[in-house]
C-alpha cells in the first residue's frame, strides 16, 4: 500500500499553503474581531481555481476527486483561517454536489460556472429546529402552483446566509402523511435566496464569527420549477450523496487545526522559560503534545482512505464516519492541550489558541454530533441492535 502522494497532490498542498500563507494570524483575528467575512481569502482562493478543484473540467472546474479536495482543505484548516477560513469555501466542496450529479445540463451551465468563479456564493438550507439530524421530519414544505412553487417555513444554523445570493433548500414537497416511506416527499431546489421573501437573523455564536450563521424565516418563497433539482420527492436521496464528503473534509479540517495547534505549542514550549529549563523539557508537556501528534497522524490516514474509497466509488459510510469522528475528537483535543501548554496566556486572544479551540469546536457537533457516529459504527460494523 503506498501513501505517496504524486506530484500533483504534493503541488496542491504546496500551492493552497502559500496561497493561505498571504492571509496572517492578524488578519484572521482582526476578521473574529469584527465578524466582517473574509471576501479576500475567498477572492483569492477562486481566483487561483480552488472552488471548482471537484467539478467538472467543461464548466471551469479542474475535475479532481474527494482525495485532491481534501488535501486542500487540509491545508485551508491548517493555515492561521482555521475554521473560519475553511467554512469560508467548504460548501463549494460538497454542497453544489447534487448539481453535478443531477441537474440538468442547463442547469449545470448555468450555476456551476460562476460558482466555480466565485461570482456567486450559496448556504444550505436543511437543518430545522424541531428536526436536528431527523432531516426526513423536516416541516418548510413547497407547494406547487403553476409554474412555481411557493416555500414556507423555518430553517437553522444556515451558514453565509448574511452573503449568499442563492440557496441549496430542501422541503417537503409532499405531507408526511402522505407518504409509505419517511425518506419520501422531500424535494432539493437550487434557487436565489431572494430577501424579499426570507427573514435573515443572525445567531451570535461561540466561534467563527467571520463566518455567520443565521436562522431563516421563508414566507412564500417562489421557485421557478427549472429550479428544481433532479425528480420532485427524491431531494433525501440526492443529499445523502453530500453526506460521507462531507464528514470527511471536516474530519481533515478538524485535524489540521489541530496540527496548527500543536505546532504553536511546540514552538512555544521551547521558548517559555520556567526555573531555568524550557517547559518542553517536562516530559508533562511533552507527552501529551505527542500523543496528540500521533492521534492526528491516526485520523488523517483514515480520513485519506475514506476519501480513496469514495473517488473509486467503493463503500466508504463506515470509514467517512471514522473520518469524521477521530478527526473532530484528536483536533479537539490537540488545541484543548495546546492552550493548556501556553497556560494563562492561551486564554489571551493574541496568541491564537483560544481561537484555535473555539473553532475546533464545530467539527466535534457538525454536521453530526460523535454520538450518532457512534451509533452508526455499532451498528453498520458491529452489527449491533439499532438504538434509536
Amino acid at each position: 500500500m503506498d501513501f505517496t502522494l504524486t506530484a500533483e497532490q504534493k503541488a496542491i498542498c504546496d500551492n493552497v499553503a502559500e496561497t493561505c500563507g498571504k492571509f496572517s494570524d492578524a488578519y484572521w483575528l482582526g476578521k473574529d474581531t469584527t465578524g466582517d467575512f473574509p471576501i479576500e481569502f475567498h477572492q483569492a482562493m477562486a481566483k487561483g481555481g480552488w472552488l471548482g478543484i471537484t467539478m467538472p473540467d467543461e464548466y471551469g472546474g479542474s475535475n479532481l476527486g474527494l482525495l485532491e479536495a481534501a488535501l486542500m482543505m487540509h491545508q485551508v484548516a491548517r493555515s492561521s483561517g482555521a475554521m473560519s477560513a475553511a467554512s469560508a469555501i467548504h460548501i463549494n466542496l460538497f454542497g453544489p454536489h447534487p448539481i453535478v450529479k443531477f441537474g440538468t445540463d442547463d442547469q449545470k451551465k448555468r450555476w456551476l460556472p460562476e460558482l466555480i468563479h466565485g461570482e456567486t456564493k450559496v448556504c444550505f438550507g436543511v437543518t430545522e429546529s424541531n428536526a436536528g439530524l431527523e432531516t426526513t421530519a423536516i416541516e418548510t414544505s413547497a407547494v406547487k402552483t403553476g409554474s412555481r412553487y411557493y416555500v414556507n417555513g423555518a430553517k437553522v444554523w444556515t451558514s453565509t446566509a448574511q452573503q449568499a445570493n442563492k440557496i441549496m433548500l430542501l422541503a417537503r414537497t409532499k405531507p408526511k402523511e402522505d407518504c409509505l416511506n419517511r425518506i419520501e416527499g422531500l424535494s432539493l431546489f437550487y434557487t436565489n435566496l431572494d430577501r424579499d421573501y426570507v427573514d435573515i437573523r443572525l445567531i451570535d455564536k461561540m466561534g467563527r464569527k467571520a463566518v455567520d450563521s443565521n436562522e431563516l424565516f421563508i414566507g412564500d418563497l417562489p421557485v421557478p420549477e427549472e429550479d428544481l433539482l433532479g425528480e420532485e420527492g427524491k431531494g433525501f436521496q440526492y443529499l445523502l450523496h453530500s453526506l460521507n464528503p462531507e464528514r470527511i473534509l471536516v474530519g481533515v479540517e478538524a485535524i489540521g487545526i489541530g496540527q496548527n495547534a500543536i505546532a504553536r505549542a511546540s514552538q512555544y514550549a521551547q521558548e517559555r522559560v520556567v526555573f531555568g529549563r524550557p517547559i518542553g523539557q517536562n516530559q508533562a508537556i511533552q507527552h501529551p503534545l505527542a500523543e496528540s501528534w500521533m492521534e492526528l497522524e491516526a485520523a488523517f490516514l483514515i480520513a485519506m482512505q475514506a476519501a480513496s474509497l469514495y473517488d473509486r466509488k467503493e463503500p466508504c459510510g463506515l470509514k467517512a464516519n471514522a473520518a469524521k469522528y477521530l478527526g473532530g475528537e484528536a483536533g479537539f483535543k490537540a488545541c484543548t492541550q495546546s492552550l493548556m501548554t501556553f497556560g494563562g496566556m492561551g486564554y489571551a486572544k493574541e496568541f491564537h489558541v483560544e481561537r484555535l479551540l473555539r473553532e475546533v469546536l464545530i467539527c466535534r457537533i457538525a454536521p453530526v454530533s460523535p454520538q450518532m457516529i457512534l451509533n452508526y459504527i455499532a451498528e453498520k460494523a458491529l452489527g449491533l441492535p439499532k438504538s434509536y
